[in-house]
């Protein structure tokens, strides 16, 4: 039987407006749910999302980074933006 090699992807993706452990919490929770996610750090600091996938889902993990309220750095970060990150980071306080 012939094993076949998983490609794995990984990226680093600077975000806006992460501020403290809640706001991991809840960008860990909604990242993982992505289907083909398996790993996920967050370098608060620094302010870096790292992600490992099975699949090439850059954009559709983006995409809910920028719904949580954590858009890429370089992209619009607009009011409600902010706003939806205050309240994920309440969220991830009260769950984490």
């Amino acid at each position: 039987m012939e094993k076949r090699k998983l490609e794995i992807m990984k990226a680093d993706i600077q975000i806006e407006n992460l501020k403290c452990g809640g706001c991991a919490a809840t960008i860990k929770k909604g990242i993982l749910g992505i289907d083909g996610v398996n790993e996920i750090d967050i370098d608060i600091e620094k302010s870096i999302v790292s992600i490992a996938s099975e699949k090439d889902n850059l954009a559709e993990i983006k995409l809910k980074l920028s719904k949580l309220g954590y858009p890429e750095v370089g992209d619009k970060n607009s009011v409600l933006h902010k706003a939806k990150s205050y309240v994920s980071c309440a969220v991830g306080r009260m769950d984490s």
